[in-house]
C-alpha cells in the first residue's frame, strides 16, 4: 500500500517552505546583494558621506529624463572600461537601473563584481526612487512627484519595515 502526503488545495503550500536556518540563511544572503530605494534615499539623506557610491547604469538618454542626486552616471557598457578609473574599490557600489521590469542594474552589478568591486542593487531602481515620492534630478533641475500610496506611507518618510 502505498500513502502519499495530500496536496494543498492551492499552490502556496505546494512547495513547503525551507527549514527556519535555510531560511534565514538565504534572506541574509538577499539582503548582502540588495537594498531599496528607502533605505538608499533614507542613507543618502543624512548629509555625510553615506559609505557608498551610488551608480546609474542607464544610458545618457535616461540620465537626463531623471536620475538620483549624488549619482555616479556609468552605462552597463562602459563599465569594464572605465570602472576603475571613475571608482574605488575600497567603497561599495549600489546599482540602479529603470525599474523591477530591468536587469540592466543586475548587470551592471555583475560587471563591477567582476572587476572586485563590493556590490549591491537597488531594487525597484529608478522607478520607485520617483515613486515613493523622493526628489530627482534632470536636464532642467530638480523635480519631485508626489509618492504613490501603493509603493510608501502616507504623510511619513517611515514604512515601519
Amino acid at each position: 500500500m502505498t500513502t502519499t502526503t495530500p496536496s494543498p488545495a492551492h499552490r502556496v503550500l505546494g512547495t513547503p517552505p525551507a527549514a527556519p536556518e535555510r531560511a534565514a540563511a538565504y534572506f541574509a544572503a538577499r539582503l548582502a546583494f540588495h537594498t531599496d530605494v528607502s533605505d538608499v534615499a533614507a542613507a543618502l539623506a543624512t548629509g555625510g558621506d553615506p559609505g557608498f557610491v551610488l551608480v546609474d547604469s542607464r544610458s545618457s538618454g535616461s540620465w537626463d529624463q531623471g536620475h538620483v542626486p549624488g549619482a555616479v552616471h556609468l552605462p552597463t557598457a562602459l563599465i569594464p572600461a572605465t570602472a576603475a578609473a571613475l571608482l574605488d574599490r575600497s567603497v561599495p557600489v549600489v546599482t540602479y537601473c529603470w525599474g523591477p521590469g530591468c536587469d540592466g542594474g543586475t548587470r551592471a552589478a555583475l560587471a563591477l563584481a567582476e572587476q572586485g568591486f563590493h556590490v549591491k542593487e537597488m531594487i525597484g531602481g529608478f522607478e520607485y526612487w520617483v515613486r515613493e515620492g523622493f526628489a530627482y534630478e534632470t536636464r532642467e533641475g530638480t523635480e519631485r512627484r508626489e509618492a504613490d500610496p501603493l509603493t510608501a506611507p502616507r504623510a511619513t518618510d517611515d514604512c515601519g519595515c
